[in-house]
């Protein structure tokens, strides 16, 4: 009895370790999803500073399906509502690929930002200065107190050759078809799953 239970400990960790996100995948993704979201809430340099560090500690602490909305999800809405203005968080709660970034199907999670956003090679700006010097462990409540809201806002296209994407009103009608230069960001892990990220309001992307 003693030994099924130490194998089947011993198997749930493997299951654990197996699913853990590697800290290359944990950056790429935060870029794409940190990106989008600077696109479509309106961020500014400083904000989108912020929003990749959070998103990059965020996916670092998704070890399994419990991670998915566990603390750290919540520790990361907690650290965005410091960092976003008051119209951008709504904008951000009500976007389901953005507020709940990962869900769970057939034993690994994947990315809902692909739902909506299927050109995995396409950037709306340049890398932030935390792509590469940030490695996560920010402690909780580091951005509270600090002003993010009067940076000037980032130029579309910076160090991508300046693509525009079609607009049909507002914030729908993203066009994620163009090409950019930071290709290769897709995860083993992710999806185009078109049906499961909720757009919040937002109008669909031509594809």
């Amino acid at each position: 009895m003693r030994r099924n239970i130490f194998t089947l400990f011993a198997a749930l960790t493997i299951t654990i370790t197996a699913n853990a996100m590697g800290y290359d995948e944990a950056r790429n993704e935060a870029l794409f999803l940190t990106d989008k979201m600077a696109y479509e809430l309106g961020l500014n340099d400083m904000q989108r500073e912020a929003v990749y560090e959070i998103n990059l500690d965020y996916f670092l602490n998704v070890n399994g399906y419990a991670d998915i909305e566990g603390v750290y999800w919540s520790r990361r809405n907690a650290d965005l509502r410091y960092v976003l203005a008051d119209y951008q968080y709504r904008r951000f709660i009500n976007a389901a690929y953005f507020y709940r970034p990962l869900y769970w199907e057939r034993g690994v999670w994947h990315f809902h930002i692909y739902s909506r956003y299927t050109n995995r090679h396409h950037f709306y700006y340049g890398r932030p200065l935390a792509w590469h010097n940030y490695r996560g462990g920010h402690a909780r409540g580091h951005y509270a107190g600090r002003n993010f809201h009067h940076a000037p806002a980032p130029r579309h296209g910076s160090s991508h050759g300046g693509h525009k994407p079609g607009h049909s009103g507002g914030h729908g009608g993203h066009n994620p078809s163009h090409g950019g230069s930071h290709g290769g960001h897709g995860s083993a892990h992710g999806g185009s799953h078109g049906n499961h990220g909720g757009h919040g309001g937002h109008g669909s992307p031509r594809r």
